[in-house]
């Protein structure tokens, strides 16, 4: 198969089209920079100069592939009125470029999308108010192509992706510790976050282009329900720190980021039963906890890019 790829040097996106181009298919990555375009290049797929606001480079692209992965997704989180305008713009222009043919198309959505406080499975309706509700309108640009003769699903990433070079939410964490003296969780710390490692993403990503049946809601989650306290124990145990209870208004001054806070007291625990059995994947990578123990979260280039990418504001 050959894939059009959005997001393909991002950070979970090389082991994708790593993944992808072992398994015999060819890709061409949308690359809007030189940079992201040798990045590409070196894992061996073809770039496609354009961006997402390029909406004919992106059908250009998807009419060209025999499927597509839409991964890329950023721009200002200040208005995510527009964030979700520029990523239904993409879905459309790529499933326009796929009508009719019965290609899949694969859109990435996160599994925070769903309803706190309890388990939720594939089937559940995601939560219009969620903290990330923004993602819902792209969800629903997808699988409206379901009815034009595209193979159309959509993969909820957990909100922790972890691995090597991992620059998201749980080195924001370490940071702050580093800074304070001290781990810290909310209140019990007892909410949950479910966890997948980049590889078993990126197996789940292969899968869904292969054979996810069309109107598919996809979980990537191998841990459904890892408490917020635990990840602050492991990390206090490696830095030799203490771990603390802190109220929500604490912990955005710990964190130096009300936006963080907000995103660590949540309860959103998350099944992926449906999925593994639909297609077959087995989440065999290292758990978070395990990482954590194990990785590179604790080396001085991970402190550099926490710091770099989740800077302290007042």
């Amino acid at each position: 198969m050959h894939v059009f790829v959005t997001g393909g040097s991002g950070q979970t996106g090389p082991t994708v089209v790593t993944e992808l181009i072992a398994a015999g298919h060819t890709v061409t990555g949308l690359a809007r920079s030189a940079a992201s375009s040798a990045r590409l290049a070196a894992l061996g797929a073809t770039p496609h100069r354009g961006s997402l606001e390029d909406l004919d480079s992106l059908y250009d692209g998807a009419a060209a592939a025999d499927g597509v992965l839409h991964m890329a997704y950023g721009g200002d989180y200040g208005d995510p009125a527009a964030l979700a305008r520029r990523d239904c713009g993409a879905i459309d222009a790529l499933g326009r470029g796929l009508a009719g043919s019965g290609k899949p198309l694969v859109i990435t959505s996160g599994t925070l999308v769903m309803r706190g406080g309890r388990i939720s499975t594939e089937q559940d309706e995601p939560d219009p108010d969620s903290v990330v509700a923004v993602r819902i309108a792209g969800e629903r640009a997808c699988l409206d192509f379901a009815d034009q003769g595209v193979r159309a699903s959509v993969v909820r990433l957990a909100p922790t992706v972890h691995g090597p070079g991992d620059y998201g939410f749980i080195p924001a964490l370490i940071a702050a510790a580093r800074r304070a003296g001290v781990s810290a969780y909310i209140e019990h710390g007892a909410n949950r976050w479910p966890a997948v490692h980049r590889s078993d993403a990126a197996g789940l990503f292969r899968l869904a282009l292969e054979k996810a049946p069309t109107g598919s809601a996809l979980h990537a989650v191998g841990e459904s329900a890892v408490t917020i306290k635990s990840v602050a124990e492991q990390i206090a145990r490696t830095l030799d720190i203490p771990t603390v209870s802190l109220n929500l208004e604490q912990a955005a001054e710990h964190l130096g980021n009300p936006f963080l806070a907000k995103f660590f007291s949540l309860d959103v625990p998350v099944s992926s039963e449906h999925t593994q059995a639909l297609l077959g994947w087995a989440p065999k990578h290292a758990t978070l906890l395990e990482d954590l123990a194990t990785g590179d979260y604790f080396t001085p280039q991970a402190s550099v890019r926490a710091e770099e990418v989740w800077p302290t504001r007042a």
